[in-house]
């Protein structure tokens, strides 16, 4: 792989370099006669438009980028460092790499950069006196031997047709708020995704992802296994959540795919540890130097944290999560150690994502912004803009397996996929989650108070582990905010002391208070649980709220009887 690199580099010194030689020769071997110095160059490979400007150090000697490669740009650090790109045209080829050739003639360019399987294209350029340089497709045997079949005449995978409407994938719903559902998703609709979701995150053949989420789960197939593969990463297994620190050394993983539980107990853990050893105030002061330094485009991270980053492997750039949102404070502390955190957001019956973040487009406690190849609003939004988060697109469901009743009921009559969640969409096309649908709230004032905003603000505590909120019906005339919280054994005692649980709630309860204080009244946590057993669980470590419910709601009917 060195070598192919080193060649595609080479050749990319003999095209852009300014050099007397007016004969190159091609990664194909084939000699080629360019004008010394090329000025206008028009590529056609999607990933050669970025690996020109890095040459090069400049974008104005190109006139013509795949239509693929000007929606990278858009998303991409190059929109900034090259803004001239943006005037590129990308109308002279299409999708399928075929060139529209009065287009091309238009951009007047003096040389052409295509795949090497394009005979037919550069034979017409030759003829239209134009200089083409081949691009080698594929560096594997088994993609060479395909184009030979393909030569032959033998088109049986490339004909292959995959049927938007054939269901080609059964799988189970989360079931953290009901009961599971079997969803019917077709390969077109994954396939769909993990093409739009290439646009948000970049992955080389440089990168290694551990897998460590069921590969059967629509989050962990969809990015880690199929996208990876797309964009030529390896993937990593994990050994298990007790290995995640270890797997991430030995593997030198470069991007973890991971849920919120992870990183929240990961992040405090080093807190906790920074503190115990009184580092705490240091790395607050070396965070101010950092980042002051970021400000003149000086990154040392990686160098003024080492110790941070060795617990993640010492290799980790960012972490992709989906599932639940993490803390503004973790996040920003990630961000600070040199760790980029990548939201997410989907269900099992889109194929997983409709929205994400992107390496550079980014807001806190946002889910990221709509994926190509996909429609999003918010469907009948109050005066806060809050509805219902509906979509549409390719790697939507067919349907609910045997349950055409459920299946009418997840679609809105112009066709929308209901997701069942609650939220808005921001002026800059950010979505934010208030919470599902089912667990809202409401009041007997007609109030609705969004159970993840007050679950927020409890998983700040630094003991707190985990936590849900839900109403209790304490009478026919009163509906009371309850807290289910799961605390940390050995972080309480050391904030607290050595004490009995009943004493601890006591501790517990005035954090709370001074919760409720920033608080409208309507949305007062009127009553806690405490414990320190972990709430039970999905395989994507999300909490089954209906089953913890129904566990408090059981205690309670016992102690009111």
């Amino acid at each position: 792989m060195k070598k192919i690199f080193s060649s595609m580099f080479i050749l990319f010194l003999f095209l852009f370099a300014n050099v007397n030689a007016k004969t190159v020769t091609d990664l194909t071997g084939k000699k080629v006669t360019i004008k010394d110095n090329p000025s206008r160059i028009a590529i056609v490979p999607i990933p050669w438009a970025s690996l020109t400007y890095v040459v090069d150090g400049d974008s104005s000697k190109i006139v013509g980028i795949h239509p693929s490669a000007k929606k990278s740009y858009e998303i991409s650090i190059l929109k900034e460092l090259a803004p001239d790109m943006k005037n590129v045209n990308s109308v002279f080829v299409d999708n399928n790499f075929n060139i529209n050739y009065e287009e091309l003639a238009l951009l007047k360019p003096d040389l052409v950069v295509v795949w090497d399987y394009q005979n037919d294209a550069i034979e017409k350029l030759n003829k239209l006196k134009i200089p083409a340089v081949a691009i080698k497709y594929g560096t594997l045997e088994d993609v060479q031997e395909g184009i030979k079949l393909l030569e032959n005449g033998d088109k049986k995978y490339n004909e292959v047709k995959i049927k938007d409407d054939e269901m080609n994938i059964m799988l189970f719903t989360s079931g953290t708020t009901d009961r599971s559902k079997i969803v019917m998703l077709t390969q077109a609709g994954i396939m769909s995704n993990v093409y739009s979701i290439q646009f948000h995150v970049e992955i080389t053949t440089k990168d290694t992802l551990l897998s460590f989420l069921p590969i059967h789960h629509t989050f962990e197939n969809t990015i880690t296994i199929l996208l990876s593969m797309y964009k030529g990463g390896t993937v990593a297994f994990c050994d298990g959540l007790r290995y995640i620190a270890d797997n991430l050394k030995e593997y030198k993983i470069t991007i973890f795919v991971a849920v919120p539980l992870v990183m929240e107990t990961m992040y405090k853990k080093i807190q906790k540890g920074l503190a115990e050893k009184g580092k705490d105030k240091l790395i607050a002061k070396m965070i101010k130097i950092s980042n002051s330094l970021l400000k003149l485009h000086i990154d040392l991270r990686k160098i003024i944290f080492k110790p941070i980053h060795a617990v993640f492997g010492g290799h980790l750039k960012k972490v992709l999560y989906g599932s639940a949102s993490i803390s503004k404070d973790t996040i920003i502390a990630y961000n600070n150690w040199g760790i980029n955190l990548i939201q997410g957001y989907g269900l099992t019956e889109t194929s997983p994502v409709l929205t994400a973040e992107s390496e550079t487009r980014h807001k806190i406690g946002s889910a990221g912004f709509c994926i190509i190849n996909q429609e999003l609003k918010i469907e009948n939004p109050d005066k806060d803009g809050i509805g219902e988060i509906v979509a549409k697109g390719k790697n939507i469901m067919l349907g609910y397996y045997n349950d055409e009743e459920k299946t009418k009921e997840a679609f809105t009559e112009d066709g929308f996929f209901k997701t069942g969640d609650y939220g808005y969409i921001d002026k800059d096309g950010f979505l934010f989650i208030t919470g599902r649908k089912k667990d809202i709230i409401v009041l007997r004032n007609g109030k609705n108070v969004y159970p993840q905003e007050l679950e927020f603000l409890i998983t700040k505590l630094d003991y707190v582990l985990e936590c849900i909120v839900f109403p209790r019906n304490k009478d026919k005339t009163d509906t009371v905010i309850q807290a289910k919280i799961v605390y940390d054994k050995d972080r309480i005692k050391q904030i607290y002391g050595e004490k009995t649980e009943g004493e601890y709630k006591k501790d517990i309860w005035k954090d709370i208070k001074e919760i409720n204080k920033n608080l409208v009244t309507y949305k007062h946590i009127k009553e806690i649980e405490i414990t320190d057993i972990p709430m039970e669980k999905t395989t994507t470590q999300k909490i089954k709220r209906y089953v913890e419910i129904e566990k408090e709601n059981k205690k309670w009917n016992k102690s009111s009887m």
